[in-house]
């Protein structure tokens, strides 16, 4: 990627971006999803909706994520397939 792609919005480095916000989501629902458990667990008044809200975004969270990731591609994606249309089009016209 040069400068002048950078400058003028040809390349896009979002779903770069999106790749390493969909790990970050992955780590945090993870780790929150066990501080839930571990705090529900060692709670002295009985924690068990608590380990099980943990248990739920252990599996939720991730899954949660990584549908959100995926619109954002598919944007994109949508995108990149409209650039090739008007690429496609304005070689057909110049005919």
């Amino acid at each position: 990627m040069n400068f002048k792609d950078f400058t003028s919005f040809n390349k896009m480095i979002t779903p770069t971006i999106i790749k390493v916000v969909f790990w970050v989501g992955i780590g945090f629902s993870i780790l929150s999803g066990l501080i839930q458990i571990i705090a529900g667990a060692n709670s002295p008044w009985g924690g068990g909706i608590q380990v099980i809200i943990g248990l739920i975004t252990l599996v939720v969270g991730p899954l949660i994520t990584r549908v959100y990731c995926e619109l954002m591609i598919v944007i994109f994606k949508m995108q990149e397939t409209l650039q090739s249309i008007d690429g496609k089009i304005i070689n057909k016209s110049e005919e």
